[in-house]
């Protein structure tokens, strides 16, 4: 068992044991935000034709080459071309087809001019300046080659990659399968919202954090009913959840007390201890454990804390099961919008949010960085890591900082 662990290293080590969920064929319109679980070329050209790129009329090119305001070349319209239909002549010589957006280019024809540069006349247009070959014609394949690759397996699908799938007539995309993420809140102190608070309880807010946070990046949350701080409780709740779940995350209960027993509930579980604490600042008391080949993740009862390692250690984790080639959050540098005015002897990570006012990466740490400010995660969307040892930073200290997705 590792610990007093870096972040970075247990977020690998747990990725480690992670494997991408099995793969499964959906219906294209339910595949918005999956994973492509293959490889995906094209198998036609997009678009499939020459096109017209406006409303206008199509023509020989070299039939304009002596056109001018004072020479002026008139053409005979053949015929009329809408989207969604193809021509049935052969532009020759002196000739021309009114071509509406979209519309195939015919056959002969090579240019295409807007038709409010023209003088028109159902049977005939003028043209007042050359045109070269090709010009205002939006070649076959301009989007994608027959053969090209298009998007590699581990690839989330966005909208462009949706339409593009359904441009290549995939109907079922094999995709990897959604990663259900059991959600266990310990605490004998825990009641739910709407319920009265007497003595010492407090609302379980970790259990709809950790429901938001879940479902934004991906997996399917299944809270379970919160067990009272007894392990043999918690070791129930934990069976049941790994069992049913891809992966579990618990709260609370993995620090130094008398009543923090999550790590003794995992091993009760029939959990293997991975990794007991890290050296991190907020969300170092954590513990991880492996039963059958799937994680758990113990992490600290404060909110503020257990969101950052869920950000910094678990959501690359999650990340993996969903099947991304690149499950790590994406990196940048930023730089102190604000004096950071406490020591960090352990690695810190900071809550804030990115601004990039003149063009300049700028994190602003959002106020309360308690291990318990929940409220500091308010719109957050960057972590910047402070190195141990750093001293209190001035405005401008230049820092990594990590995307929250």
């Amino acid at each position: 068992m590792e610990t007093n662990l870096d972040y970075r290293a247990a977020s690998r080590l747990l990725m480690e044991r992670a494997e991408p969920m099995t793969p499964l064929r959906i219906p294209l319109e339910e595949a918005a935000g999956r994973v492509l679980a293959e490889d995906v070329y094209a198998v036609g050209d997009v678009p499939p034709f020459r096109r017209s790129p406006f409303d206008g009329y199509a023509f020989r090119a070299e039939d304009t080459a002596d056109a001018s305001k004072e020479t002026p070349v008139t053409l005979e319209v053949l015929e009329e071309i809408p989207a969604g239909s193809m021509g049935t002549c052969q532009v020759g010589p002196g000739m021309a087809v009114k071509i509406l957006t979209g519309a195939p280019v015919p056959a002969g024809a090579d240019a295409v001019v807007k038709y409010e540069d023209t003088v028109f006349t159902e049977r005939s247009v003028t043209l007042f300046s050359a045109f070269s070959v090709g010009e205002n014609v939006v070649p076959q394949g301009e989007d994608v080659r027959a053969g090209d690759l298009l998007a590699r397996a581990g690839t989330g699908i966005d909208s462009g990659l949706l339409g593009t799938l359904a441009a290549q007539n995939v109907t079922e995309p094999l995709v990897y399968g959604v990663p259900t993420v059991g959600i266990i809140t310990t605490g004998s102190e825990l009641i739910e919202p709407g319920e009265t608070r007497t003595g010492g309880k407090i609302v379980n807010t970790n259990k709809y954090a950790f429901l938001a946070a879940v479902e934004k990046a991906g997996g399917c949350p299944r809270a379970y009913p919160a067990p009272r701080d007894d392990p043999a409780a918690i070791a129930a709740v934990m069976d049941a959840a790994l069992r049913e779940c891809d992966l579990v995350i618990t709260t609370g209960g993995v620090s130094v007390g008398d009543y923090d027993y999550t790590p003794d509930a995992m091993q009760r579980a029939g959990a293997e201890l991975l990794i007991r604490t890290l050296f991190l600042k907020p969300g170092g008391a954590s513990a991880y454990g492996l039963r059958q080949g799937k994680l758990i993740c113990g992490l600290s009862g404060n909110p503020a804390s257990a969101l950052t390692n869920f950000y910094a250690v678990v959501l690359p984790v999650l990340r993996r099961l969903r099947g991304l080639r690149q499950p790590g959050l994406r990196e940048i540098p930023v730089v102190l919008a604000e004096d950071f005015p406490k020591k960090s002897p352990k690695t810190r990570l900071v809550r804030g949010t990115l601004d990039l006012t003149d063009g300049t990466a700028r994190i602003h740490v959002t106020k309360g960085q308690g291990n318990g400010v929940l409220s500091s995660l308010i719109g957050c969307d960057l972590l910047a890591e402070i190195p141990a040892g750093s001293p209190r930073l001035p405005a401008g200290t230049k820092l990594s900082a990590w995307m929250i997705p």
